[in-house]
């Protein structure tokens, strides 16, 4: 059975989406405006969330993208794009995979929802703010590991930096890349010049009905 991917351009569903082109798995693409609850109400019978991504594979049913990215390495037997079990890094894999979303993603959320997608009256600068300086101290880790190294783990090329390069692509999109440290934004030049990243990065652009303004300096 083919792999279904339900997608919103520049969402959390790039993350899977990159993932698949890396792994030259076959999949159907189902892109949505944003946001799909409100816009493609007839999604809510596929995933009561209506949120993006939703991945089906037979009778498996993922809304997380991080999540979606295992599950893909493991059920695909992908391990050129993981970490085994049984290596010392594996600890520190995972932990990449979950900061990602927990850590780094979210707070780019409330930047999106008070400066962009809430009506002019309920947007806030102060929150805008206050999340971005969350977000940039907390590429902390990110930052010190990639003096040491060109990639988050192993040193070779992961879905943990599909992940975490998601969250600085959007960072980027919202005119936060000028603060990034020297590595850091080298390492998300190379993330973004991957011949799979440049095939699937503008899909879905065209019904997008929506576009990331970077935030005022």
């Amino acid at each position: 059975m083919t792999i279904k991917l339900w997608h919103c351009h520049n969402t959390r569903s790039l993350r899977v989406l990159w993932a698949l082109e890396e792994m030259q798995l076959p999949y159907e693409l189902h892109c949505l405006p944003f946001p799909p609850r409100v816009l493609a109400k007839e999604y809510l019978a596929l995933n009561p969330l209506g949120t993006v991504p939703l991945l089906i594979d037979d009778n498996t049913n993922l809304t997380e993208s991080s999540a979606m990215l295992l599950y893909l390495v493991e059920h695909y037997n992908q391990g050129h794009f993981g970490v085994e079990n049984s290596n010392k890094n594996y600890g520190d894999y995972l932990n990449w995979l979950f900061q990602s979303d927990a850590t780094l993603t979210f707070p780019q959320t409330l930047l999106l929802r008070y400066s962009q997608f809430e009506p002019k009256n309920r947007q806030n600068s102060q929150i805008v703010q206050d999340y971005k300086i969350w977000f940039l101290s907390r590429l902390k880790m990110v930052n010190q590991r990639l003096i040491e190294q060109e990639y988050l783990v192993n040193n070779r090329f992961t879905i943990a930096d599909i992940a975490v390069g998601y969250a600085l692509y959007l960072g980027e999109l919202l005119g936060l890349a000028s603060n990034y440290q020297p590595q850091t934004l080298t390492y998300l030049q190379r993330l973004k010049s991957r011949s799979a990243f440049q095939r699937c990065v503008k899909l879905g652009a065209d019904i997008a009905n929506y576009s990331i303004t970077p935030l005022e300096k």
